[in-house]
């Protein structure tokens, strides 16, 4: 059995998915800078490591 490799850059609806977050919510967090994107043409794109960055972030908040 083989599996496909991890993406190093994910899409807006896979960050969406992962995060269990609306399109409006994650356009918010990027356009914040929250969290990092970069363009590919006309697309977003968001990678692993700023994904995994931004989780970090959000586990190490105090409350």
């Amino acid at each position: 059995m083989t599996t496909a490799p991890i993406p190093e850059a994910l899409t807006v609806p896979e960050v969406m998915a992962a995060l269990r977050l609306g399109r409006s919510k994650l356009y918010d967090l990027l356009r914040s800078r929250e969290l990092d994107s970069f363009k590919i043409g006309r697309s977003r794109r968001i990678t692993v490591d700023s994904l995994t960055a931004y989780l970090r972030n959000q586990t190490n908040q105090e409350y």
